[in-house]
């Protein structure tokens, strides 16, 4: 186990600017895993990150200690930080003082869709990109493409909401859209409050690749234009709609019920 004690070490300056950086995080492809349930997640799905950041006075702590055994019988780099300085990168304000760094996975699309997929377009909100991915690793959805306007996915936000859902998932950003809509192999379906159509009308015992927009907005309409249908999730009461991370989770499950034998 190394320990950095000065703010002025190289290393964790270059901590420090991942924790508050998005632009930084893209740049480097690398990002911050922040509390235990994660950082069990990542080595139980993904295997050993590059690095393991912990606060002295975590060194104490159960759950911290088993993890950091684990690293160390494999000989990953673990690093100790005084508690002042780990504050200084850490993202949570109750945190337990254990970080993982790891590096982001760059994938690109390679065929038209022919599985059920989540496309996000310009979803602004990291809580609400976070709880989507969720759902979806929830309801056995496994490939997720993003927009250039959508969150980062790999922000310490998104990744909190999501709860692991990353390191089951295959997430791809910065994509066109329109053209893997255009070129899907499987039924697009776009949530929209003006559409005329019930989700519950339509048969998803099939494949769908499911379009999300922007969370005051919606879906941009020369996209929704091009997906083969469009459903509403009929509601009660005065409120306009609902919120997308929610109207998300209703379309997948609703999805993944008419899936089981006898729906």
């Amino acid at each position: 186990m190394k320990t950095i004690t000065s703010r002025d070490n190289a290393q964790y300056k270059d901590l420090v600017k991942l924790a508050g950086s998005t632009q930084a995080r893209r740049k480097a492809g690398r990002t911050l895993l922040d509390g235990v349930h994660l950082c069990q997640s990542y080595l139980q799905l993904r295997g050993l990150p590059e690095q393991c950041i912990v606060a002295e006075g975590a060194l104490h702590n159960p759950e911290v200690m088993d993890i950091i055994g684990q690293l160390e019988s494999q000989r990953a780099q673990v690093l100790a930080l005084p508690d002042a300085l780990y504050k200084a990168v850490s993202q949570v304000e109750h945190g337990v003082g254990l970080m993982f760094l790891i590096a982001t996975p760059e994938r690109s699309v390679t065929g038209p869709l022919s599985v059920s997929a989540v496309l996000l377009d310009n979803l602004q909100d990291p809580g609400n990109v976070g709880s989507i991915l969720r759902s979806a690793a929830a309801a056995g959805i496994t490939q997720v493409y993003c927009s250039a306007g959508t969150a980062f996915c790999w922000s310490p936000k998104v990744l909190r909401a999501a709860m692991g859902a990353h390191f089951v998932l295959d997430i791809v950003e910065n994509v066109d859209l329109a053209a893997l809509v255009s070129a899907s192999n499987v039924m697009t379906v776009a949530t929209s409050g003006y559409a005329k159509e019930r989700l519950y009308d339509v048969d998803l015992s099939v494949p769908v690749a499911w379009v999300f927009g922007h969370e005051g907005q919606g879906v941009a309409d020369d996209l929704l234009s091009i997906t083969t249908r469009q459903v509403v999730i009929p509601h009660l009461g005065q409120i306009e709609s609902l919120n997308v991370a929610a109207c998300a989770a209703v379309c997948f499950f609703e999805q993944l019920r008419q899936s089981q034998p006898g729906a």
